[in-house]
């Protein structure tokens, strides 16, 4: 989705005296040079199987590459989270760029990529292989320019980003003490692709229990999956606004033994999204309501109630310092910012706790996510790391040279948390 964005004069002024550091022209020319490299870095990250809750060897193998490349203080925490730091002058904000190391593919999926013309085909090798193998090639860019940064920057990776993973990785990180001032995750994606709203999601396996009985000797017998069926009629006449954006869907459906048998038990797993939490919360509220009705409108019925994902919603102002930066160092490549729909990344958790971030991408073509079919196309895949890297400078400020664009700005005690 693109949009009209006028940008501040501040930010297009700070971008482009970054642009014309010396130590920034060559690390710029160090990432399009290191394309090759961080395509060898991708497949070999997404060779290594990472599903969601079982990322350990992945994330084993990305601590050492970390500590290789000189990150200063990598450490694994209890969710499985991979970070380590890379100092600043200490007068500046902390900013942590990452990408995820889970996949939506089950242990045994083959993904050790086969390369076909000119395109890397693996299950995970775009989403997020790509972001993985961005972050590193970040790193050595830095490493490369020797570059100071004002902020403190955070490198490393996250768990449970997909789905029923429920972003568990990130939620972790910032009930740490990280002192992230700024989020910048990597996803896969073209370096216009700006996400800087948050589409939340609450996820429920609602199962109907009953006696069960045979269909013509007990009928009368309430059944589970009567029950069910008339919470999912509910449910689908749920009313939503168009704007801000509120969607619902019953994803799985299951129970029952065979035709001639009074169902004992019928499962159903829905899926609630708005880019509001008030939204969010209204319509999770009436399909709980129809949830718990269908069970009391038969005697002998129960229900049992599991949330299985609470993604948080939220949204930050076009205008703010963060989404400037992304789009300013975009247009520098030439590039034209693309504002894209709400959508559920890691970038979720930050946002909804008022701390700025953006999910942007890491660059190259891609195809097939989600399918055993994914492919990665990396030619002219460095102008996402490049985007990347101007975007991190103009927030972080290079001593000397410019001041953070990015402020403080801390969650503490009085904020909460998710």
């Amino acid at each position: 989705m693109a949009e009209n964005l006028e940008l501040k004069n501040s930010v297009a002024e700070a971008l482009e005296k970054i642009m014309g550091i010396s130590a920034v022209q060559k690390g710029l020319s160090f990432l399009k040079n290191d394309n090759d490299r961080t395509s060898a870095d991708q497949k070999e990250l997404t060779s290594i199987p990472a599903p969601t809750f079982d990322e350990g060897e992945r994330g084993e193998y990305y601590r050492r590459r970390l500590e290789e490349l000189g990150i200063e203080d990598v450490s694994k925490d209890d969710a499985g989270n991979i970070f380590g730091l890379r100092k600043g002058t200490g007068n500046g904000p902390r900013i942590a760029v990452c990408a995820h190391l889970d996949t939506v593919f089950p242990a045994g999926t083959d993904t050790v990529p086969k390369e076909k013309d000119g395109k890397i085909y693996a299950p995970g090798i775009a989403d997020d292989g790509r972001g993985l193998a961005a972050v590193l090639t970040l790193i050595r860019a830095f490493n490369e320019t020797g570059i100071e940064t004002e902020a403190d920057i955070l490198f490393g990776a996250t768990v449970g980003e997909e789905g029923l993973g429920d972003l568990n990785g990130v939620k972790a990180l910032f009930g740490q003490d990280h002192g992230i001032d700024g989020f910048i995750s990597i996803e896969p994606g073209s370096p216009e692709r700006i996400t800087y709203l948050a589409a939340g999601s609450k996820r429920y396996e609602i199962i109907y229990k009953g006696p069960g009985g045979h269909s013509f000797g007990d009928f009368g017998t309430p059944s589970a999956i009567h029950a069910a069926g008339k919470a999912i009629a509910g449910i689908a006449d749920l009313k939503v606004p168009e704007d801000p954006k509120t969607t619902f869907n019953v994803g799985i459906v299951s129970g029952g033994t065979s035709v001639n048998t009074i169902a004992a038990e019928a499962r159903l797993i829905i899926d609630l999204r708005s880019v509001s939490a008030e939204e969010l919360a209204r319509v999770e509220d009436e399909a709980l309501s129809i949830i718990k009705e269908a069970a009391g409108a038969d005697s002998g019925i129960t229900v049992e109630i599991k949330q299985v994902g609470d993604r948080p919603a939220g949204s930050q102002d076009m205008e703010s310092a963060i989404v400037q930066t992304a789009a300013e160092a975009s247009r520098q490549l030439g590039f034209t910012a693309s504002f894209e729909k709400a959508s559920s990344t890691d970038s979720n958790v930050p946002i909804a706790l008022g701390i700025p971030a953006v999910t942007l991408g890491g660059g190259g073509s891609f195809g097939g996510i989600h399918t055993l079919e994914e492919y990665f196309d990396p030619q002219d895949a460095y102008y996402g790391p490049q985007a990347i890297f101007l975007c991190i400078l103009g927030l972080a400020g290079v001593k000397g040279i410019s001041s953070p664009l990015l402020g403080f700005h801390r969650q503490n005690d009085s904020e909460g948390s998710l």
